[in-house]
């Protein structure tokens, strides 16, 4: 078991410029000792909050023209948003001319609620309601800051005060939008740094702000309570969370949002558990854009719902499109490790991977009428949901395995290898990988098989017949070897037999089959030449056939392989490709 060591410790820090003396504990964490968040489930989507256009786009770099405001809009509502926060109108031009824009042009659904936030200053809430002015439905979004950190050094102000800033912005709100009355409205409030506020004091302020709104009364109120910046560890915030639901006295009759951040990688975490301790709504943003380290990524959160079983009521299906709008439109790229979204995501370097997962979908492919759920190794979801390739599942490097290398020839091209040829070849796929130091492309991998197995130019089978004699197979015809035709006369049990009979004793050497394997191949994946040699007409069909072979020769195991339309065709070529494997049979 590990050991602690206390927050006042007094030992002395290795490096004197990096001391965790100068951090102490959380401090904010309500006292609940029969939590009943860790035996909830979430069994259905919450309402969403897109904060995008307000929250992400604040933090960008080069915040977003209007034009761009416009086009991440549009594909927020494409994907189902109800209700989308567009921006901070009374903070900028660009703000105030965007919320226009929407409303006067007619760009707002009838389902879908616009959301603006407001700081609690009069000066601000009028520009704000103005700015909303025609919208069929809105919320307004007010809050001031609650935390001890920013009432004692920010505005050195006393709780009593800092409660007053709130009470008054709620008295603000609800007297402005009583001069719209075409509007329905939803008021919002956040006591700002929520996760770093005595939770008994943010239930004391948003007590007061509700005094004011009176939900109680039909009035629409939604409570929001932001971790703004991540301080604790995500069942601590969910505490907090649960905490203030059983003690508002208001609760019944309103919405309780979260808006969580990242600041210490769980943002995600804390949401799922707030959701879980009673909040009703999520505010987030795509692909997790924000202050410092970001919001909570709405995307990934619906995601996991949705490789729970649970509707998220927000459509991914087209997700490479929704990226790209948001990448561009943010101008920040998406790391390639993104959940679910990210190029690598699906894909598996690893050979136990890869072998994992060509084995699981196999087995689904086998099992089709009783696979009714997913269920594949490594995928917690199938790409194909989201308009991901399953070509993008298995890539080739120096670390990739017989299963993945089996996995992109069948896959793509067709060839089902067995067990004992993915070995043969992955161990030439791994050396060529080694080699270029580099991961291998799916053109790359084919091109090798073939040169390995299907273009060896020192056997070639040309004439051939095959006849029942005497409960005996006979095999007689011709086979070029390193440019000499030499005649080929052997008996067996079957073609292959007969064949591999009269090689040996042509060759003088010990030949024997160990393994074989066949199967169709369509015959898109293969160029045929038209004039080949096919006696065989009785075996030929539609599909193309892949003959897989191993020999021993001298005692040492040679593997290759034939494809034709003639399904005997294609394990004698076979036999010839497993033959040029060996230096006897190339002349060395």
């Amino acid at each position: 078991m590990g050991t602690t060591t206390p927050a006042n410790s007094k030992i002395t820090p290795k490096n004197p410029a990096f001391d965790y003396r100068k951090y102490r504990a959380f401090g904010f964490a309500p006292k609940l000792t029969d939590r009943t968040w860790p035996d909830q489930e979430i069994t259905q989507s919450p309402i969403w909050a897109s904060v995008d256009l307000r929250d992400g786009n604040q933090a960008l770099i080069d915040p977003m023209t209007i034009e761009q405001k416009m086009r991440f809009f549009k594909t927020l509502v494409e994907v189902g948003f109800k209700e989308i926060e567009i921006g901070f109108p009374s903070a900028a031009q660009v703000e105030f001319d965007f919320t226009r824009k929407l409303i006067e042009e007619g760009h707002v659904p009838a389902d879908v609620t616009l959301q603006v936030l407001v700081q609690a200053r009069e000066h601000l809430i009028q520009r704000t309601f103005e700015s909303l002015k025609g919208a069929k439905r809105a919320i307004v979004h007010v809050y001031n800051s609650t935390s001890r950190v920013q009432r004692d050094k920010v505005y050195g102000k006393t709780k009593e005060e800092i409660k007053q800033i709130a009470i008054d912005g709620a008295t603000l709100v609800k007297q402005y939008a009583a001069q719209y009355p075409e509007t329905e409205w939803v008021f919002q409030y956040s006591p700002e740094s929520f996760s770093q506020t005595e939770t008994d004091f943010a239930i004391e302020v948003c007590e007061a702000v509700c005094k004011v709104w009176q939900p109680q009364s039909g009035q629409g109120v939604i409570i929001n309570l932001p971790a703004t910046v991540e301080a604790s560890v995500p069942n601590v915030f969910a505490d907090q969370v649960e905490y203030f639901c059983r003690h508002l006295s208001c609760r019944k009759d309103v919405i309780v949002s979260l808006h969580t951040h990242n600041d210490r990688g769980c943002g995600l975490a804390a949401a799922e558990l707030g959701l879980m301790a009673g909040a009703d709504r999520i505010e987030g943003t795509l692909l997790g854009n924000g202050e410092r380290t970001g919001n909570m990524d709405i995307m990934v959160m619906a995601m996991n719902l949705f490789s729970q079983g649970v509707d998220p009521e927000l459509d991914f299906s087209n997700m490479s499109e929704i990226v790209q709008v948001v990448s561009e439109c943010n101008n920040l790229p998406l790391h390639p490790r993104h959940p679910y979204v990210g190029e690598l995501v699906f894909t598996a370097f690893s050979g136990s991977h890869q072998d994992a997962i060509k084995k699981s979908l196999d087995y689904n492919t086998q099992h089709a009428e009783t696979a009714d759920h997913w269920d594949v190794a490594y995928l917690p979801i199938d790409p194909a949901h989201i308009g991901r390739s399953y070509q993008d599942v298995v890539r080739i490097n120096s670390q990739s395995g017989k299963g993945g290398v089996a996995y992109i020839l069948q896959r793509n091209y067709g060839f089902n290898l067995p067990r004992w040829m993915q070995i043969d070849f992955s161990r030439v796929v791994q050396n060529q990988a080694e080699k270029e130091a580099r991961e291998l492309q799916n053109d790359e991998i084919l091109q090798t098989f073939e040169r390995t197995y299907l273009q060896q130019s020192d056997y070639e089978l040309l004439d051939y017949s095959v006849n029942n004699k005497g409960g005996e197979v006979q095999f007689v015809g011709q086979v070029k070897a390193h440019g000499e035709t030499i005649e080929i006369d052997g008996v067996g049990n079957g073609p292959l037999s007969s064949f591999i009979d009269g090689l040996a004793q042509n060759m003088g050497s010990a030949v024997h089959i160990i393994n074989y394997a066949e199967h169709a191949i369509s015959p898109h994946h293969l160029n045929y030449d038209e004039s080949e040699i096919d006696t065989d007409r009785e075996n030929k069909t539609n599909a193309a056939a892949a003959a897989y072979i191993q020999l021993t020769v001298n005692g040492k195991i040679y593997s290759g392989i034939g494809t034709c339309t003639s399904t005997v065709s294609a394990m004698l070529k076979g036999a010839l490709s497993a033959l040029a494997q060996a230096p006897v049979a190339s002349g060395a």
